[in-house]
């Protein structure tokens, strides 16, 4: 059952990661009007939003091909928890130094923070399955 949730939840947030990014790639104007509070961030920026939509093909790529490559799912995961999880602090450390308010890490909880709490977790789980796959088909001594 953990699984089974672990692995839709990879999927779900591996097709999100993806859409982000091909919309941030296909119209980056667009993302930047549609997203709550990205125009309180800075100007517009294409070639920036460009980039980070480039980041985030990589992460949805990352997790849905550790969704079904199990062997490369450990590295898959861990990397895109480690880029998101710093996206993340970012946006704590842009509240503690005064260039966003504290609000703004509740607006930016769900699309921000959420993942990369939740990919760490996924990571955690891929370890541990991973651990427990290699103790279940190892030789008896």
């Amino acid at each position: 059952m953990l699984k089974t949730i672990c692995i839709w939840t990879a999927i779900i947030l591996g097709i999100g990661a993806e859409a982000n990014a091909l919309f941030m790639l296909h119209s980056p104007a667009d993302w930047y009007l549609a997203v709550p509070g990205v125009t309180t961030t800075g100007p517009f920026n294409q070639h920036f939003i460009r980039d980070i939509g480039l980041i985030y093909l990589f992460v949805g790529t990352a997790l849905l091909v550790g969704v079904f490559r199990p062997q490369y799912r450990i590295l898959l995961w861990t990397t895109a928890a480690l880029w998101l999880s710093g996206h993340a602090l970012f946006h704590f450390w842009e509240v503690a130094v005064g260039i966003c308010g504290p609000s703004a890490l509740a607006r930016d909880f769900p699309a921000v923070t959420l993942p990369a709490i939740l990919i760490a977790l996924l990571s955690i789980w891929a370890a541990a399955d991973a651990r427990q796959t290699r103790a279940d088909t190892a030789p008896d001594q």
